[in-house]
């Protein structure tokens, strides 16, 4: 491989470079055949469904995935746009599923509750409606309400038993029609860090996008449906560093193209947020100026490079924002209502 100015630099083996991410958004990124996009109040909806080939080529699961994008959940305007969104949208997903309101489900929380990046799964699974007791006791439910049954397996590291293996017994004794499982993500970009919420019926293999693999849950393995419900609450730091190089491109590129502005000069670089605007683009004889050959590598090659400096020292490290507690509270209580919703065809509001 040789760069701009012709200086030989050696050959990356992008094949051996593994994204970490759960998020299909992260791999179709600028193959936009592949998805369609909505907006819908505070966010965006991404809907993709993958066959047979498109699963084959980006190594996920054949079906449908749909990724809700939104910058704030804090605020109650937006916290309830998302919440009408994300409730429709998993109806649509039990639709295309051939979910019907008479089917009996069983939600499963996954994750680990003593750390907190990791307890999405088993917070939002303490917040669901379960009738299937009452069922069991008076052989009928008030009309809306569907038969319903909620559990958090716990970990491998904890328990010692495979997650996938504890769900299978639970379904023999429970016997639902279809599952509902609830996990924390990886990804690849800091901009999804709690900000992206992915929902598929393809399922979940629990701990893949931190390379700590176990066994899948999903319809191939229990003969029912499954629908998978995540938000990446964690990235490595290979993407920390490779997206903030990204993010120096812009700025240096933003400081160049108003050096002679005078009102902008006023106005306090905090309050400044480029970082979603596309014309702010360095020219090839800039990114050589400010980042030499190490700044035309493309995205994937930086962070192989990124990701084989910081891996043998043991820095490729797991890390989620300082604001997780407050904002994993507001996540919890958003899937755990819209699933509620969705459920028993109720419409309550939860902040």
């Amino acid at each position: 491989m040789h760069n701009n100015n012709g200086d030989f630099m050696r050959e990356i083996d992008l094949s051996k470079y593994k994204i970490r991410t759960d998020l299909v958004a992260d791999l179709v990124q600028d193959k936009s055949d592949l998805e369609e996009k909505y907006d819908y109040d505070s966010c965006m909806v991404s809907r993709i469904t993958l066959d047979d080939k498109t699963s084959s080529n980006l190594g996920r699961k054949k079906g449908d995935y749909t990724t809700l994008y939104f910058d704030d959940i804090t605020d109650t305007t937006n916290y309830n746009n998302i919440l009408k969104v994300l409730s429709s949208e998993l109806k649509e997903m039990f639709n295309k599923t051939n979910i019907s309101d008479e089917l009996s489900c069983m939600v499963i929380g996954l994750g680990n509750e003593k750390s907190t990046a990791d307890a999405l799964g088993v917070l939002s699974a303490e917040k669901i409606i379960v009738t299937r007791h009452i069922y069991e006791i008076t052989g009928t439910l008030e009309e809306g309400f569907r038969i319903t049954t909620s559990f958090s397996p716990g970990v491998m590291g904890t328990t010692g038993i495979e997650t996938s293996d504890i769900i299978s017994a639970l379904l023999e004794k429970a016997e639902p029609d279809f599952i509902i499982v609830i996990d924390a993500l990886a990804s690849d970009s800091i901009d999804r860090l709690l900000r992206t919420i992915q929902i598929t019926n393809t399922g979940i293999n629990p701990g893949s996008g931190i390379g700590n693999n176990r066994k899948e849950i999903s319809s191939d393995i229990y003969n029912i449906p499954v629908i998978a419900i995540g938000v990446p609450t964690v990235v490595d730091a290979t993407t920390i560093v490779s997206d903030t190089i990204n993010y120096m491109k812009k700025h240096f590129s933003y400081n160049i193209k108003n050096k002679d502005s005078s009102y902008l000069k006023l106005v306090p670089s905090t309050k400044i947020n480029y970082l979603k605007d596309n014309n702010y683009k360095l020219s090839k004889e800039e990114i050589n100026y400010f980042l030499g050959a190490f700044g035309n590598l493309s995205n994937e090659e930086k962070k192989l490079l990124i990701n084989d400096v910081l891996t043998p020292i043991g820095y490729n490290l797991m890390v989620t924002t300082k604001e997780i507690d407050f904002v994993l509270e507001k996540l919890v209580n958003l899937i755990s209502t819209a699933i509620n919703n969705t459920l028993h065809n109720i419409s309550t509001k939860n902040i």
